[in-house]
């Protein structure tokens, strides 16, 4: 038969203990941790993470985080680490181990045999005095006062803790290296955020029609030239300098103001000093641009040389939004 608790207040109190945990790790970041920090930063190998059971999870993700910002990481599992995955360990190669009470039968085991490799040792651990704390050459210290567990025994708030400061040590190591967006989507080019980082309005208009009349085009021109391009507008050129763009909405505009169709020129629809982008603008930024001006089209230019038109659609397909 199921308990009867109240829910909110189990849910609500499960994160303020947490955030509470998470709170007491700023008073823990001290002169070791910078060191250690450091001491990534130079090495001109990999960092190794290692943990078993809910440890072994966080140094998953953990190792995700780094090499997503420019930090080499491999993952070892501590158990299978003694049945022959040390040799994934080399010469320069750091190893951080991630253990709650650093007093694993397996990290007792494991521990020796990385000293004897000579690798750096840094743990992760919420027991400063453990074997894995005495044996290392950096702590990070992880220790938090209970578990969000009521029982005190499942891994909660020591597991929040180790995935926070995994993350403040990516976060310190991407900025002491200065890593870039632009080194970021050097290695997220799929999905959607990696194409915020890298698609520019050429990349786009390259494979787009180019909608074009000259100044005196008649209203016919201009709504075949519209309607044959499929982009819902036009730019408007006088020879080689571009003069404005004709949308539909300018058409609509046109049409209820009962004007004589057949003296309807290119000149007298469209809108004059459109919104312009360079051919380099990403995608991101011009999405930006037509939400600031709540506009559906973008000119592409180089200087005054006109190139084509981008249209909201042409993003919201790239699945930019």
């Amino acid at each position: 038969m199921e308990n009867t608790i109240n829910i909110k207040k189990v849910a609500i109190r499960t994160i303020k203990e947490e955030a509470s945990a998470i709170d007491q790790l700023a008073s823990y970041i001290n002169d070791e941790f910078e060191n250690a920090v450091k001491c990534i930063a130079k090495s001109k190998g990999r960092l190794i993470i290692t943990g078993i059971g809910k440890s072994a999870n966080i140094a998953n993700k953990i190792v995700s985080t780094l090499n997503s910002t420019g930090t080499p990481a491999v993952f070892m599992h501590a158990a299978d680490a003694i049945h022959g995955d040390l040799g994934i360990i080399r010469k320069n190669d750091q190893v951080l181990c991630i253990s709650k009470s650093g007093e694993s039968p397996e990290i007792k085991v494991l521990i020796p045999l990385i000293k004897s490799f000579g690798n750096t040792l840094i743990a992760l651990t919420g027991n400063p005095s453990s074997f894995l704390a005495l044996q290392a050459d950096y702590i990070l210290n992880s220790k938090v006062d209970k578990e969000a567990c009521p029982n005190n025994l499942a891994p909660t708030s020591s597991t929040t803790a180790q995935l926070v400061l995994g993350d403040a040590l990516a976060v310190c190591l991407l900025e002491l290296k200065g890593f870039s967006t632009a080194d970021f989507a050097k290695i997220h080019p799929g999905g959607s955020l990696g194409k915020q980082l890298y698609l520019r309005a050429l990349d786009i208009i390259a494979i787009n029609e180019k909608p074009v009349v000259q100044l005196n085009a008649t209203l016919q021109e201009v709504i075949l030239e519209m309607t044959s391009k499929r982009l819902g507008a036009t730019a408007v050129l006088n020879g080689n300098q571009l003069i404005g763009i004709i949308t539909d909405g300018d058409l609509r505009r046109m049409l209820n103001k009962n004007q004589p169709l057949e003296a309807i020129t290119a000149e007298k629809i469209m809108s004059r000093n459109p919104k312009k982008i360079d051919q380099e603008t990403l995608l991101v930024d011009a999405l930006s641009t037509m939400r600031q001006n709540n506009i559906t089209q973008l000119l592409v230019c180089t200087e005054q040389t006109y190139l084509g038109v981008l249209h909201l659609h042409d993003i919201l397909k790239e699945g930019i939004l």
